[in-house]
């Protein structure tokens, strides 16, 4: 099993700053005025994750990808602990000859193979829905 190592510094009231296991410096805050929630830093990690798998994919199945966002729309358990509940994740391609069946096939490997994130949310009870659009450009 691989070992990852990272740490999280308390500055000042609310904030933190987070070392990755690469080394890469992360500002926390869970006032959100000197960095991300925590909450939002799964959120966007969960975002990083999938929209990687996409581009890869797209990209070995010669798509010619000019952009793609991830619009990511969650919402929260209104009780502590306020955990997300439901995910969903709406994939903007942009490109030449775009293929449909190809960026659903990509999505649906990240969201069922590929993405760490996204499987750990959902087996954590997260419901997370998808889809896309593709736009020539």
């Amino acid at each position: 099993m691989a070992e990852s190592k990272a740490s999280v510094t308390w500055q000042e009231d609310k904030a933190f700053m987070g070392v990755s296991p690469s080394g890469h410096n992360v500002q926390i805050d869970a006032d959100k005025e000197k960095g991300a929630s925590p909450m939002e830093l799964i959120l966007l990690g969960l975002g990083g994750c999938a929209s990687y798998d996409v581009v890869a994919i797209l990209q070995k199945s010669r798509q010619e990808l000019v952009d793609v966002r991830c619009e990511l729309t969650a919402q929260r358990a209104e009780t502590v602990p306020a955990v997300y509940t439901d995910i969903h994740m709406h994939f903007v391609v942009t490109g030449q000859d775009i293929k449909d069946k190809q960026v659903e096939k990509a999505i649906h490997l990240s969201a069922e193979k590929y993405c760490s994130a996204s499987r750990m949310l959902v087996q954590g009870g997260v419901n997370i829905t998808h889809d896309f659009e593709i736009i020539v450009g």
